[in-house]
């Protein structure tokens, strides 16, 4: 269990919107349950608080398993950090089951924080688009348990 956790930034990375919803969707349902918020949906690394928080990154895999467009400057700027320690961290990852690289974004994103020392608070959450139910759908069915994981509640 975490303590002091305050609030949730939200960093989405999305390249035709599914990402986005998903983030919009989960942000207002933290938001009903008096969670402080901030979306971030440009994300820039030096203007995102790192303390008393949890990171829940939300990006879908674009193309041959690549990170979304808007993501990559984000991407650059934790690789060229030294130490992440401190920063608690989630991923949740919407793919696409029929490509060979379904999911990588997310589990690049994962892997990427782990090695700089960040600790994940909760498992990835992995979203397959092709699923009869909407990632949107999924994704709010599964907060509560990270709610409640992660020291929210």
């Amino acid at each position: 269990m975490i303590k002091h956790m305050q609030s949730v930034n939200i960093i989405v990375g999305s390249q035709m919107g599914s990402a986005e919803y998903v983030a919009e969707q989960l942000a207002e349902a933290l938001e009903q349950q008096g969670i402080q918020v901030q979306l971030h949906e440009q994300p820039v690394f030096d203007d995102i608080d790192q303390q008393d928080t949890i990171w829940l990154m939300c990006t879908s895999t674009y193309g041959a398993g690549d990170y979304p467009e808007n993501l990559l400057p984000f991407v650059e700027s934790i690789n060229q950090q030294a130490d992440l320690k401190g920063l608690n961290y989630s991923v949740i990852g919407l793919g696409d089951t029929s490509y060979d690289t379904y999911n990588y974004a997310g589990r690049n994103l994962d892997e990427l924080f782990a090695s700089k020392g960040a600790s994940r608070v909760a498992e990835r959450l992995e979203l397959n688009i092709l699923d009869e139910a909407l990632p949107e759908d999924t994704a709010l069915a599964w907060l509560p348990s990270w709610i409640e994981s992660v020291g929210l509640n």
